[in-house]
């Protein structure tokens, strides 16, 4: 089934003018709002219906300010009741187990980490508050839907040098708390696993060694496991994607075009389909399969291309998305559903947009009732925030070069605006998604166009656009960056005299070679948990979590290699080249980053203190490689907002 991309990324929602008699308009616009609007904890972080539609659990924010376990019956909301909240731990995520309990986990969202989370037991409790159950395992893998009572837990095991080594699933009795093996026959060091609906393993990928992996497929009611491939998994061509609720695989497949497509896998030839079940023309296909939890027929696919979207195959659930998209249009409205096929189906509707961080709703019975269950940051006015616009240019080499513009309120065309040009990390991810980015909005609400690129190296624009970014930090990805805000400059969009460049991690790299590569452009830099040094993510630093096979087989492929591309490395170095670095530079680091650990920061402070450069500087005690306490990002928001309004001021 062939999709085009469904365009979203204009969005208009002008408030109306309201008119006082005898008032003037105003000369001086109102203070943006202040940066908790942006930065502070979510409301709710999520919401799931039970099984039979009946109720909806819910992690939100408890009177403490704590995120614990609420459950709502349907039937009247006001009887929310409070499962579990503490003073010293938050409920992180959950899964219903049957209609009658629930399962969760618990981290501390005020207290930051090398790994931002820490090992807490699962707990369950049922959904009156009674039998409160805690397990001494952490890792769920799957929640079978088949009426066993029990979950599949992963126990794992690490080689002699660190690295991951094997993961073994158990099935764990939530009752008696005995576990029992969840594959009868394991194809050997199995790294990852994908079930079934009912528990059982149908896909498994094991390490071969040097960096190679191969996936193994089990057919329904079968214990044998059919290797299906093998190899480096940066070339691979096809590669398995999920398990249908009736077993069948699909998989992804890099079309003749040079994009990812959704393919059924041809259990007859062991290899996809030729035509494409679901193709998303311009993008990688991203998403996934949707079956009836009760009968496991497949019932739609959610993908996302510039923004997410949803295509039906049961007539119902297309009838009623086309009912909530009329109701709630500008948005983006993924539909949950259980007993989907039934008279007294219950949905589930997650609506959002870069407006909106998120509103949950609930549609129940044949001529659904809308019942409200609540927003994820009641503090953000959709109309006082910034409409974001996606745009396809060309780089200087002609290749495509997709480009995300987040607007200041009234900004048009030939009005051009400072600008902060948001580098997102990675660099091998997508960056920017038709949904909130509490950084862009916060950016656009203090007057700044806010530019972000997916600078080749970026995932989900095809496959050469991926590759074609490999061994090409600080060269060809930073031209891409410049080019984008040259782009933006030309059409009127940015004020070429003030633009600051910005971002964390290899964002933060970005903004640094940029100042080096490409001083002529930026007033200022910004760059937080920035890699500083390449060649250190080569080394076995005792912070490190980047592991021993990643050094030695992926990243001389997507960086550089240490000893062949020495020459390379050191020219794209930020701390080599600190010299050259001679604009305003603000810089942040966690002090117990695993990721970029703080020799980067030691490093570059020095280099740059030696070439006569003071940079403005913050280590923050406890931090990691994102900025998990409040405290910590609404200081860090305001130190941003003081050095650009300094530095971008007219």
């Amino acid at each position: 089934m062939m999709l085009s991309c469904c365009t979203r990324c204009v969005l208009l929602l002008g408030a109306l003018a309201s008119f006082v008699p005898g008032l003037h308009a105003q000369t001086t616009p109102p203070p943006p709002p202040p940066a908790s609007v942006f930065f502070s904890a979510d409301d709710i972080r999520d919401v799931e219906l039970s099984p039979n539609g009946d109720r909806v659990a819910i992690v939100r924010q408890a009177v403490n300010g704590r995120d614990g376990l609420f459950v709502v019956p349907l039937d009247d909301l006001s009887k929310a009741r409070m499962l579990v909240a503490f003073d010293d731990f938050d409920v992180d995520g959950f899964n219903w187990l049957g209609n009658d309990r629930l399962l969760y986990n618990l981290y501390n969202k005020r207290l930051g980490s090398a790994d931002q989370r820490y090992w807490t037991p699962l707990n369950s409790i049922r959904f009156d508050g009674t039998d409160p159950e805690r397990y001494l395992r952490s890792y769920v893998m799957g929640v079978p839907r088949d009426g066993s009572n029990e979950i599949i837990v992963g126990l794992t095991r690490r080689d002699n040098i660190g690295d991951l080594a094997a993961v073994t699933p158990m099935r764990l009795h939530l009752e008696t708390k005995k576990e029992r093996s969840a594959v009868a026959n394991i194809p050997g060091s199995t790294l990852s696993w994908r079930f079934d609906r009912l528990g059982e393993a149908r896909l498994a990928m094991t390490t071969e060694g040097r960096g190679k992996v191969a996936w193994h497929y089990r057919a329904p009611g079968s214990e044998a496991w059919t290797r299906l491939l093998e190899g480096d998994p940066l070339k691979f061509s096809w590669e398995p994607h999920q398990i249908d609720g009736q077993g069948r695989l699909y998989v992804t497949e890099t079309s003749p075009a040079g994009f990812a497509v959704l393919k059924r896998w041809d259990p007859a030839t062991g290899l996809p389909e030729k035509e494409p079940f679901v193709s998303t023309p311009g993008f990688d296909f991203g998403g996934w399969l949707v079956s009836d939890d009760v009968t496991g027929a497949l019932l739609g696919v959610h993908f996302t291309a510039d923004a997410s979207d949803t295509v039906w195959f049961e007539p119902g659930m297309k009838q009623l998305q086309a009912l909530v998209d009329k109701r709630l249009p500008g948005r983006v409205n993924r539909l949950t559903c259980r007993r989907c096929t039934q008279p007294d189906r219950a949905v589930l509707v997650h609506s959002f947009s870069p407006r909106e961080p998120g509103q949950w709703f609930v549609l129940r019975g044949a001529e659904p009732q809308w019942l409200e269950i609540g927003r994820a940051r009641k503090a953000v006015d959709p109309r006082a925030m910034a409409d974001v616009e996606f745009h396809r240019i060309k780089a200087r080499d002609g290749r495509d070069l997709p480009v995300w513009l987040t607007l200041p309120k009234g900004h048009k065309p030939g009005q051009p605006a400072p600008a902060v040009v948001l580098v997102h990390g990675g660099p091998w991810l997508r960056g920017g998604f038709w949904s909130w980015d509490a950084d862009a909005q916060f950016l656009a609400s203090r007057g700044y166009l806010v530019i972000n690129a997916e600078y080749r190296g970026s995932a989900g624009y095809g496959d050469e656009h991926f590759s074609a970014g490999w061994r090409q930090w600080g060269r060809a990805i930073q031209d891409d960056i410049a080019d984008a805000t040259l782009w933006a400059v030309k059409q009127g969009r940015a004020d070429g005299q003030r633009v600051c460049i910005a971002g964390a991690s290899f964002g933060g790299y970005a903004t640094l070679m940029g100042l080096v590569r490409h001083p002529e452009l930026y007033k200022c830099g910004a760059a937080w948990v920035a890699v500083t040094e390449p060649r250190l993510m080569f080394e076995a630093l005792a912070a490190s979590d980047i592991s021993v096979t990643a050094r030695r087989y992926s990243l001389p492929t997507l960086l550089g290699d240490p000893d062949k591309d020495a020459e390379m490395l050191q020219a794209v170095s930020p701390v080599v080249q600190a010299g050259r670095i001679k604009t305003p530079l603000l810089l942040a680091f966690g002090e117990l980053d695993s990721r970029v650990p703080m020799e980067h920061a030691r490093k570059l402070r020095s280099a740059l203190r030696d070439a006569g450069q003071e940079p403005e500087y913050v280590v923050y005690n406890g931090e990691g490689h994102s900025w998990l306490k409040e405290t910590t990002r609404l200081d860090f928001a305001a130190r941003l907002e003081r050095f650009l309004a300094k530095h971008l001021a007219r």
